[in-house]
């Protein structure tokens, strides 16, 4: 071999150590990070999470999501934080169904000439949420009473890599909900607006007709939030089964619970934005 073909062999067997050396670095790295994990209860994290648990326990809703989310910041390595993500988003929820006022609401006094919808429609929220938020049994209300008026925007981003529905407001994850979306990707990708709402939507089925709610048929559930881009929309199911996966026509198919549930809180103009 001559002098050439020495320092080229030399030189290969030089990166092939060099690589073997690192993946042996990468290899040990993983093992130290994932063979033991970091211990969940470090003392500042147990002590956060009593303080959350304790106030949770109080009903001091607002002093148990503001540790959780101390905790979610703080402590964001830990193997519980899957479990605190879901009790600061389900405080989110009894929050906004609640009569407190936070920053993101304010107190309204009804004033002569009011109704629910004029209110919603001004602040850009729903009835619905009006009415959860301050218990009220019917639409009828009277000149004087203060209410509980949510003002902050909400918006939606629907991840269909992971098929999940996220609830913002603003840049916070307000709420996350498990969907279904489009068989083969076919669900659009972009930015939409809602458009349509309807309670019991019925089911144009292609090339049979209408299919009334109710019918066990009928795939669209309780709830039918209908985007700018026509034939889709966020729905209810009568196949809870499929969710997690993509199992829908293009639609954005959710528990029809958890419908209801997104239906009261997003009005009409609702940014809607599909990712894959």
């Amino acid at each position: 071999m001559n002098r050439k073909g020495r320092k080229v062999k030399k030189r290969f067997v030089l990166i092939a150590t060099c690589a073997v050396f690192a993946l042996i670095v990468i290899a040990v790295f993983y093992y130290l990070n994932h063979s033991n994990p970091a211990p969940s209860a470090v003392p500042e994290a147990s002590a956060i999470l009593a303080e959350a648990k304790k106030a949770e326990e109080n009903a001091d809703l607002v002093s148990a999501r503001a540790a959780y989310q101390r905790l979610l910041s703080d402590h964001f390595n830990s193997r519980e934080v899957l479990e605190w993500q879901k009790r600061f988003e389900d405080l989110n929820i009894r929050i906004l169904f609640s009569p407190l006022v936070t920053p993101k609401s304010l107190e309204y006094e009804i004033k002569a000439g009011d109704t629910l919808d004029k209110i919603a429609r001004e602040y850009k929220t729903t009835v619905e949420l009006i009415m959860k938020s301050n218990n009220l049994g019917g639409e009828n209300i009277f000149p004087g009473r203060k209410i509980k008026v949510w003002t902050a925007p909400f918006s939606i981003v629907v991840d269909k890599s992971q098929n999940i529905l996220i609830l913002k407001s603003g840049e916070e994850v307000f709420k996350t909900y498990i969907v279904s979306t489009g068989l083969n990707n076919s669900s659009p990708v972009g930015t939409f607006k809602i458009i349509e709402n309807i309670v019991n939507p019925p089911w144009y089925k292609p090339g049979v007709g209408m299919i009334p709610a109710g019918n066990p048929q009928n795939i669209l559930g309780t709830r039918w939030m209908g985007l700018d881009k026509e034939g889709y929309g966020i729905h209810g199911t009568t196949e809870p089964q499929s969710l997690g996966k993509q199992a829908t026509a293009g639609c954005v198919r959710m528990l029809n619970a958890e419908v209801e549930q997104l239906y009261s809180i997003v009005p009409k103009g609702t940014e809607v934005t599909i990712v894959d």
